[in-house]
């Protein structure tokens, strides 16, 4: 990667918007060389604004022998001096205690809110797909003002295979929205939409703040028994699927960035 800030006149200030997704490295590293090629430009105060925080995932120790990724690239982001960082629904909150700089975790959960609001009724039923969902789609439903359901599921760390064991309610004939932070291969929503349908839910809607568009994932929505899935723009769209909607945090993160 080599980078050339050509601007002439900089200021004082600047915000620079990436988010580190697919290339991963490559953007990781270009946000990391603007950042540096700012401050030798005279510029200040730099904002860093990442929707997508890449390696987020990999927030601990799953097996020996593994890095804690999600540490690394916080201290590698520390070496570019921002005043702050944007993001969007981190996978662990607890992330943020891996940066020295200070940290704005955005929440996609109030722009679901606004476009479901109008949407829900009586036979709605917010479904946690797993448990590291379940307090944020409690909320959600609280939000929503609708019941709420929750998955029980297993998964193989070395396979990966998921295994439903169960559900904590009765579905049947209901409206089911999973709200969710991100879709990577998309493995949890398919066997919860399977197992879902197999439990005689009427329809399900899934929201979910991040997708990053793994090769073959949509695909797979497409063709599951999911009726919609709602992503945000903090990944680079992929548009030209029959049930993927696209909303976008601009708005949300310009209020920040002039907070």
């Amino acid at each position: 990667i080599r980078v050339w800030v050509t601007e002439t006149q900089v200021g004082k200030k600047a915000v620079v918007v990436q988010s580190i997704s697919h290339p991963t490295d490559s953007h990781l590293i270009e946000f990391c060389l603007i950042c540096d090629a700012l401050k030798r430009k005279g510029v200040k105060e730099i904002i860093g604004v990442i929707p997508w925080l890449g390696y987020s995932k990999q927030d601990k120790v799953f097996r020996p022998g593994e890095p804690l990724s999600a540490a690394v690239v916080a201290k590698m982001l520390e070496v570019t001096a921002l005043k702050k960082i944007i993001t969007y629904d981190l996978h662990n909150s607890n992330i943020t205690r891996f940066f020295k700089t200070k940290i704005i975790n955005l929440s996609g959960r109030k722009l679901f809110r606004e476009y479901f609001i109008n949407k829900v009724d009586k036979q709605t039923v917010v479904v946690a797909p797993d448990k590291g969902a379940r307090e944020s789609s409690a909320r959600f439903a609280r939000n929503l003002g609708v019941g709420i359901a929750y998955i029980k599921k297993i998964r193989d760390l070395s396979s990966g295979k998921i295994t439903i064991l169960g559900i904590s309610r009765k579905v049947i004939g209901k409206k089911v929205l999973i709200k969710d932070d991100l879709i990577v291969t998309g493995s949890t929503l398919l066997e919860a939409a399977k197992f879902l349908t197999k439990h005689g839910v009427k329809s399900i809607e899934v929201a979910a703040t991040h997708h990053l568009y793994l090769p073959g994932v949509q695909k797979q929505i497409d063709q599951s028994p999911i009726n919609s899935l709602l992503v945000t723009d903090t990944v680079q769209p992929r548009n030209g699927h029959k049930k993927l909607k696209i909303i976008s945090v601009a708005s949300k993160i310009a209020k920040e960035i002039r907070a």
